[in-house]
């Protein structure tokens, strides 16, 4: 077996897997527009933001939303492949532990893609330029945050222990963001909290493709959005290198 034929095995195996379970599929369409529906059109009754209104403002939120728990949810499925033992079939196989990675972070990668496009054809219409970079915001997070969840599962062996995560990351790191609401006129501790969040830069950076409406220059939010990707990229590498 090749490099390139294990990369192209384990990416194909998460795609099937993905493609097969349609609850996965209708709940990626379903819980966003939850969030749109629900939670922007009861805030934004009384919250109307500019000329986009309060659902157009978190659009970009609710995408980055569902590719946050797509991806890092990811890692849980590296727990349940430790349970049924199929995860000690492909340990043994001839390929690199980096190639391992790899194939796995591109499926989770994949999936997470797959959904937020999904929920694009909800939004609003787009031009060539801001769906391009729509597009790279949501690849560079769907990496980042597929290596975390891939990180965490290869240390973990409970799917309780996976729970937290949401809990004491995810949550957080999303409601800290600015995905919500405007970052104007933030308590001072808030304004430190969202300038060091990497996830406040991809809301942003989609926000302002998609609007106009960006805090920070483009480049500063792909640049932070793509060293976020390579530092975890690195992390989740170093992690599966490591694991036993």
């Amino acid at each position: 077996m090749t490099e390139i034929t294990g990369l192209y095995a384990l990416w194909y195996r998460e795609l099937k897997v993905f493609t097969r379970e349609r609850s996965r599929i209708v709940g990626s369409v379903v819980n966003p527009l939850i969030w749109l529906v629900a939670f922007g059109g009861g805030l934004g009754s009384f919250l109307p933001i500019g000329s986009t209104g309060y659902i157009g403002f978190i659009f970009p939120g609710v995408l980055m939303l569902t590719v946050l728990f797509t991806a890092i949810f990811f890692g849980l499925y590296i727990v349940l492949d430790k349970r049924i033992d199929f995860f000690k079939s492909v340990l043994v196989a001839p390929i690199t532990r980096v190639t391992l990675f790899s194939g796995k972070m591109l499926g989770g990668c994949t999936d997470a893609f797959l959904q937020a496009a999904i929920l694009l054809f909800f939004g609003i219409p787009y031009t060539a330029f801001s769906l391009l970079i729509v597009v790279v915001f949501v690849l560079l997070l769907a990496m980042a945050i597929t290596s975390l969840g891939l990180a965490i599962g290869s240390m973990l062996t409970s799917f309780e222990g996976f729970g937290l995560i949401q809990s004491f990351v995810i949550l957080p790191l999303f409601f800290l963001s600015g995905a919500l609401y405007p970052l104007d006129n933030l308590p001072a501790w808030m304004v430190v909290v969202t300038r060091m969040n990497p996830l406040t830069y991809i809301v942003d950076g989609m926000r302002g493709a998609l609007y106009g409406i960006n805090t920070f220059p483009l480049f500063l939010d792909l640049g932070v959005a793509a060293l976020f990707s390579v530092v975890l990229i690195a992390v989740g590498t170093y992690a599966f290198k490591r694991m036993t």
